[in-house]
């Protein structure tokens, strides 16, 4: 008797091990007497180890929607629970500490107070400066250095490689490319004390770094000093840009000041304008001011001459006994003028309370008087808050509808990234702190200005995203739809956008809650875009 030879799918079950019982002991009998069903699963078994083999060196697949659907966020509910005491607690302490009556005499220890956070940020800002002036000094040498090389290189060898230039046309092409570079005259000097003699001539601008920096000569361009303690008793024929400690002009600048130190004390002769951020600022009986003076500072005393306007966006006590040109603006606690105080256009004050501002009847003042306790109006009562917050949360929702259309993976996995909590809010947490930093030192190298602006407009762009992701996340954990349509990416977005929206506006609480968000939202961006760049780096 001829038995009949098995059919290739029976086989393959056989292979598979899905033929069970009676039916796989008749093939297995089979096999013994038949060379050709032997061979057919034979071939069976090597294809199907072939395509095993193939399948473990797959890279591994992202999630899909549907199981991201499905996934257990084991970490939320308990992180958020800690993330949410974390940010209570601190709010109660914000409250308490906002709501401290503090004496005069002691604003400087508040650091909510404007006093009180110049004071910390500039010392901060010397101590760590007194240590690191080298280092950085030598940090911003190296970076501008490698930024240029590869700068040039680069573009050399990829104009090489795809044009063919020859060896005279990339001699060529590297000497244009250097001159091409903007000349900037600069002399730069750093040591413990940097001092212009009086009998010494800087033609170029100066940057200054040091302890100590002392113009008693003449510099004919700009001052870019930082430091300590920057004295200028000698003549700067630009501007003077000063982050220290303690700024001290008893000479002349015939620029402007910018100025971002501690205290800044004018003795001499201003050519323009003041524009600065201080804890004090002062201008001496002696001093004037050929323009106006616009600043926030922690305290002002005016007993000079100020050509032009008066514009204090922020201070604490502001004193004037000298003359102001034109109008006189005050934000702050309080305001004195003294008999001998004059203001030849509009006084305009804010202040805390009426009993904080006392003028002498002596004091002139031109124009009109306008003071005024600052009453601070809920923003909830205003129209155009709400007008406001639709049009942001319509342009929220739109840039989300476009990232779904234009790049539906990348808009989706980071999404899932803002799940994996701690790893995605320290990453935050780090390119939110780090990447100003690494603006400045692109925007003080050779490459320059440029690329600083490109690379903060991306920092800023990065920003506006992190709620989306955010939202979009928030959305589809509390949704959970079955489908994985862009209806149900939207109407997630929807929903966590609105949940944002509204948590941002409860009072102290909301704004750690922006800053979280932002956060998460920023280490999920970047965690995303540094792996779809792998395949790219290692094709």
């Amino acid at each position: 008797m001829i038995m009949e030879c098995y059919s290739e799918l029976t086989c393959s079950l056989f292979v598979d091990g899905e033929l069970t019982g009676d039916a796989a002991r008749h093939l297995r009998d089979h096999l013994v007497t038949c060379q050709r069903c032997r061979d057919l699963v034979h071939a069976l078994r090597a294809e199907s180890r072939v395509l095993t083999e193939s399948l473990r060196e797959l890279p591994e697949e992202a999630p899909s929607p549907e199981a991201f659907s499905h996934l257990g966020f084991s970490w939320v509910w308990g992180d958020l629970a800690m993330m949410a005491a974390v940010l209570a607690l601190g709010s109660t302490l914000f409250i308490w500490i906002d709501h401290l009556e503090i004496p005069g005499a002691l604003e400087w220890f508040n650091p909510f107070s404007l006093n009180g956070l110049t004071n910390l940020m500039f010392n901060l800002s010397y101590y760590f400066a007194h240590g690191g002036t080298a280092m950085l000094t030598e940090y911003v040498a190296v970076v501008g250095g490698l930024f240029l090389v590869l700068l040039l290189g680069g573009s050399v060898l990829l104009l090489g490689r795809r044009w063919r230039l020859p060896k005279n046309g990339l001699g060529l092409l590297i000497v244009l490319l250097t001159f091409s570079l903007p000349g900037f005259a600069l002399e730069r000097r750093h040591e413990e004390f940097v001092t212009i003699a009086a009998n010494q001539t800087v033609d170029d601008t100066l940057l200054a770094i040091g302890n100590t920096v002392r113009v008693e000569g003449v510099v004919n361009g700009d001052l870019l000093a930082f430091g300590r303690s920057v004295e200028v008793s000698g003549t700067v024929k630009g501007d003077l840009v000063s982050f220290a400690k303690r700024t001290v002009v008893s000479g002349s600048v015939e620029g402007r000041i910018y100025n971002f130190s501690q205290s800044l004390d004018l003795d001499g002769q201003l050519g323009h304008s003041i524009y600065g951020f201080t804890q004090s600022l002062r201008v001496a009986d002696r001093g004037h001011v050929g323009d106006g003076i616009v600043a926030a500072a922690g305290d002002v005393s005016l007993e000079g001459e100020v050509k032009r306007s008066v514009d204090m966006l922020l201070s604490g006590n502001a004193d004037l006994s000298g003359s102001i040109g034109r109008d006189m603006t005050v934000t702050g606690r309080g305001l004195t003028l003294t008999n001998t105080a004059r203001v030849g256009g509009n006084l305009t004050a804010r202040v805390r309370q009426l009993k904080g501002v006392h003028i002498a009847d002596g004091a002139i003042i031109a124009g009109k008087r306008d003071v005024q306790v600052r009453v601070r109006k809920s923003q909830f009562a205003r129209s155009r808050f709400y007008f406001r917050q639709a049009l942001s949360f319509a342009s929220a929702m739109l840039v989300g509808w476009l990232g779904l259309v234009l790049v539906p993976g990348f808009f989706r996995e980071t999404t899932q990234a803002v799940g994996s909590g701690w790893r995605s809010l320290g990453l935050g947490i780090g390119i939110l702190a780090g990447v100003p930093v690494a603006i400045v030192v692109v925007a003080i190298t050779l490459v320059g200005i440029p690329i600083a602006l490109m690379l903060f407009a991306a920092y800023l762009t990065a920003i506006y995203l992190a709620k989306i992701w955010v939202g979009a996340f928030l959305g589809w954990i509390l949704l959970r739809p079955t489908g994985a349509t862009k209806y149900d990416w939207l109407l997630g977005l929807l929903l966590g956008l609105l949940i944002l929206t509204i948590v941002g506006f409860i009072p102290y609480l909301g704004g750690l809650v922006r800053f979280g968000i932002v956060c998460l939202g920023l280490g999920a961006f970047a965690w995303q875009l540094y792996h779809a760049s792998r395949p790219a780096m290692t094709a």
